[in-house]
């Protein structure tokens, strides 16, 4: 008797391999015939088919070399205990009409899950295919028509026929974007003062608003906006600059982004100020670096034969001078504060390890020896690298 395929819960999928030509009758007869009386009546094969909670067992034979080869599927509405019993039953045949064989089951499917994880498939389909138009929540209605009527606001503004709000004449401060999507954006969200330049070429309009009106340049936080506030602040007056978050365009941020990036916005001046810094600090730095690799060439040439380890502190000057064999020992039990250690010797894993460990940041010696993990608070150098 066959288990209606409804109530199937899992599919046992085992392989047989025979050590002769059998054929699918006798493996089904093994089936029933050695695991009769092993597992009590209860799990009685012969019963369970009969009750419709096992069904009809599939069975695919082939011959080759002397060899069978196949694959048993049996059904079961068993709960999953039970099924893993059965199961392993079937392993325990070892002989399929008269020759020597073994069965291993390779997998037990929940036929259930497969049928859901089917749906959930089905439906995603059925969403994107069959349905025409998206269900609208009745409170977003009101939005929508909102954000609709503002985006039928945009004009063209000047002799370019620049991409703006309506705004624009009538506020003191404007907001300057890079193009139309931005203005757009902006006026989905009732920002009604904004214009677009339209590219890195800073139209005429945008320079002469820029005289007369408190102007934010709102541009992507990316290099494209970083050309054109390059070009803003070399032909108009700009007041503040603000950016949308870094890799986004202006055109995509939600309201809360918007206005995140427009209450952060810096005053040109103070712009002008961090740049300056910053240019100051990438030039210490770089002297810094200068200094110090001349600093080392004069260290290497002085120890360079001599089997010596000069210990450096922050202005570059030797701290302690040891014989390399005597530095391992050095760092390890001495107390030292040091900025980098110059020694006429191989580079090893365990001294790359002390180094990091006392937060010694360079260690510059003859060569690189069998390192496999290089911290990344620790610079090497080797003398051929100078």
């Amino acid at each position: 008797m066959k288990a209606p395929s409804d109530t199937t819960k899992y599919l046992i999928y085992a392989e047989i391999v025979a050590d002769g030509v059998v054929e699918k009758p006798d493996v089904v007869g093994a089936i029933f015939g050695q695991t009769e009386g092993l597992l009590g009546d209860d799990l009685d094969l012969r019963e369970l088919q009969k009750t419709g909670r096992i069904g009809r067992i599939e069975v695919k034979i082939e011959s080759k070399g002397g060899k069978s080869y196949g694959e048993i599927k049996v059904p079961s509405s068993l709960d999953k205990i039970e099924t893993a019993i059965l199961a392993a039953a079937l392993e325990t045949i070892e002989r399929v009409g008269p020759c020597s064989a073994r069965i291993k089951v390779t997998k037990i499917e929940d036929v259930r899950a497969s049928k859901r994880k089917k749906i959930v498939e089905r439906a995603k389909e059925i969403l994107r295919e069959l349905f025409e138009e998206p269900e609208i929540e009745s409170e977003k209605i009101v939005e929508l028509v909102r954000q609709a009527v503002r985006t039928e606001e945009i004009i063209e503004y000047g002799p370019e026929k620049l991409p703006a709000g309506p705004a624009i004449d009538e506020s003191d401060a404007i907001i300057v974007v890079e193009g139309r999507a931005d203005v757009l954006n902006l006026l989905r969200h009732g920002i009604k003062n904004v214009i677009a330049v339209e590219g890195t070429n800073i139209p005429k309009t945008i320079v002469e608003l820029s005289k007369k009106k408190t102007v934010t340049a709102f541009l992507d936080g990316d290099r494209g906006g970083d050309l054109i506030l390059k070009e803003l602040l070399q032909v108009a007056d700009i007041d503040y600059v603000a950016r949308a978050p870094e890799g986004k365009e202006v055109e995509n941020l939600t309201l809360k982004e918007i206005i995140k990036a427009l209450r952060n916005k810096v005053p040109v001046e103070q712009l002008h100020s961090l740049k300056s810094r910053e240019r100051e600090e990438k030039k210490d730095e770089k002297q810094e670096k200068v200094d110090l690799i001349t600093a080392i060439k004069r260290h290497v040439k002085e120890i360079e034969g001599k089997l010596i380890a000069r210990i450096l502190d922050r202005n570059n000057e030797v701290v302690k001078e040891v014989p390399v064999r005597d530095l391992v020992k050095t760092l390890k039990n001495g107390n030292l504060k040091a900025e980098a250690i110059v020694f006429d010797g191989v580079i090893t894993q365990r001294l790359i390890d002390i180094a990091s460990k006392r937060e010694i940041p360079c260690l510059v010696g003859v060569r690189i020896g069998n390192v496999v993990k290089l911290p990344t608070n620790v610079k090497v150098i080797t003398f051929d690298q100078l």
